[in-house]
């Protein structure tokens, strides 16, 4: 018998649905097959995404969890909302994309003068509003400060959460021969005010590079290859997903 019983619809985003559950401490999150680029200008449905985001964020959150890095996770789901189901604390998410950047790639080899590849020290870290109204406009400290979206020892504990996230995450796909380029992580605050890591973990969210490949276009195994219609999407997900399994403990299934 299942620990709880789905609930309502809360919300439905561009590769997930969130659902309330009959338990007050429990939210039902499903991964979706939907791929999106471009704030859902370009949108395609690639068959088993959603299970491979499910279990690879599963993975790498209980990574983060075992080097005390707070996060919404509680575990993946069982019998029909087996493989592409997780189980998650309830957070109230803080309207902002945190973007920690290792080497230039993507929007900052358009807006700045570096070249793709170049490594970043120490990594960048850039806050974008999240309102695809908007675009997600990159976020300057001032106006930061003029939407009253944190305080000042807020920015710092984002700021240092996040930054914990990148040293954790940079060992773990060092240890499975991938460069992790940048990534994007949301945050929020559970019931009891703590700042937690929320939404996903995936190649969905990182540019990942195979350390072993050359070529600039082969060596990609994230979201960029359905981005520049590079093909292999599903293909290149798997690859990051077995490598994980080989180093990390099966998923913990929540009961």
């Amino acid at each position: 018998m299942s620990a709880y019983a789905l609930g309502p619809l809360l919300h439905e985003g561009k590769a997930k649905r969130v659902h309330a559950t009959d338990r007050p401490d429990l939210v039902a999150v499903e991964y979706k097959d939907d791929a999106t680029a471009f704030n859902a200008l370009k949108k395609a449905q690639l068959a088993g995404k959603g299970w491979l985001n499910c279990q690879i964020s599963a993975l790498l959150f209980e990574q983060l969890a075992s080097r005390g890095i707070p996060t919404h996770y509680r575990g993946l789901g069982q019998g029909e909302h087996a493989g592409h189901w997780m189980l998650v604390r309830p957070v109230r998410i803080i309207p902002i994309e945190v973007v920690i950047r290792n080497r230039a790639a993507g929007s900052l080899c358009r807006q700045m003068p570096i070249s793709a590849g170049t490594p970043l020290d120490p990594p960048l870290l850039d806050l974008y509003y999240k309102d695809d109204g908007l675009g997600d406009p990159l976020l300057t400290e001032a106006r930061l400060a003029y939407l009253g979206l944190l305080d000042g020892e807020q920015r710092t504990a984002v700021e240092r959460l996040a930054r914990a996230v990148n040293a954790a995450l940079q060992d773990i796909f060092e240890r499975v021969g991938l460069i992790l380029v940048d990534f994007k992580i949301e945050l929020g605050y559970t019931e009891d005010q703590q700042l937690v890591v929320a939404d996903e973990i995936s190649p969905d969210t990182c540019r990942l590079w195979d350390r072993g490949v050359q070529d600039a276009s082969e060596r990609i195994l994230d979201k960029d290859r359905f981005r520049q219609d590079l093909g292999g999407v599903v293909e290149a997900y798997g690859q990051v997903l077995k490598r994980l399994q080989g180093v990390c403990p099966e998923p913990l299934i929540y009961r």
